[in-house]
């Protein structure tokens, strides 16, 4: 066989597999996509899931259904999503939970970095620190002060040991020198329910859940996880402000199996884009806490491995037993 008619042969195959790709691209979706809310109904990131899931629904189509599969720190359904056939059609949504539980976990069936492929980020927010409205403290200040005062007396809770929730408690416990008690629940709401009928001290949670009662005088916020304060609520202090360095974000965004067509993989990237742009979504981010934001898979990626080496980092330090 000669040079030349070797050359022929690779343009060809070249050809053939671009053609193959275009193709996938221009008939995708031909059906129904599932989209894997890895937490129970009623949770911050099951409202995120309907939201994004009905907009990528009207612009690629078809109906986007969520189903909630909630279990291990959202583990279980990113599990399900790591198994499937890779073909665009079961999406996972992806939480700043998703690299805070794979950091704890002691054994995956799965690899958080290699089998789950980023798409893109939608948004992302800070945490507000909440405690009741009758609490004997008024601020981060008076709250710090207290708890070193009355070290194991707190208590705070959260969706779930190795929850991005009970992670940023056990940082605050690290960069503020106190010493709260962690008592978990079983995630969706619970933890929320708890703080609000009065059986825990402080909570950690996403805009979404609490700003109704913070609003409504029933929770007192104390500060923002953010670098920055907000600009949804600028009069509200960063626990950085108090704890220079303290940092924690959580996010959402969509991830799909590995090995789902890169043509399919770029186009949910751009429809995420245009629907992040969309005002009415835009608005929606906001009034829910978050910025709307937009990367590309390689960004998203490269922030999940970030967030998972800096979890993992605090679990060593704090000896959390691995889950």
């Amino acid at each position: 066989m000669t040079i030349y008619r070797l050359k022929q042969i690779l343009l060809c195959l070249c050809l053939c597999l671009w053609a193959m790709g275009s193709s996938w691209a221009q008939t995708y979706p031909a059906h129904s996509i599932t989209l894997v809310c890895p937490f129970a109904p009623g949770g911050s990131a099951d409202i995120m899931a309907r939201l994004i899931g009905n907009k990528l629904g009207e612009s690629l189509g078809v109906p986007v259904v969520v189903d909630n599969r909630p279990g291990a720190g959202g583990l279980v359904g990113a599990s399900l999503v790591a198994k499937a056939k890779p073909d665009g059609y079961t999406l996972l949504l992806v939480t700043g939970a998703y690299p805070a539980g794979a950091a704890l976990a002691k054994q995956l069936s799965f690899d958080p970095v290699k089998d789950i492929t980023m798409i893109g980020m939608v948004t992302s927010y800070p945490f507000i620190l909440n405690t009741s409205s009758q609490a004997p403290f008024k601020s981060l200040p008076e709250l710090m002060a207290y708890a070193k005062a009355n070290p194991g007396k707190l208590n705070y809770s959260s969706s779930g040991i190795g929850s991005i929730g009970h992670l940023s408690s056990e940082l605050f416990n690290v960069m503020a020198g106190t010493e709260m008690v962690h008592i978990p629940t079983k995630g969706g709401s619970a933890a929320l329910n708890e703080l609000l009928a009065g059986r825990i001290d402080l909570l950690f949670e996403a805009p979404t859940l609490s700003l109704p009662f913070i609003k409504s005088g029933k929770l007192q916020a104390l500060a923002s996880s953010g670098k920055e304060r907000s600009k949804s609520w600028a009069s509200l202090p960063t626990i950085s402000e108090a704890l220079p360095g303290f940092q924690v974000y959580s996010f959402i965004g969509l991830g799909a199996t590995t090995g789902t067509p890169e043509a399919t993989i770029r186009l949910i990237n751009q429809e995420l884009k245009k629907i992040v742009q969309q005002a009415d979504v835009a608005k929606r981010l906001v009034e829910l806490g978050g910025e709307p934001q937009h990367s590309s898979p390689e960004e998203f990626r490269q922030f999940v491995e970030q967030d998972l080496r800096k979890w993992q980092q605090l679990i060593d330090v704090r000896k959390i037993e691995r889950q």
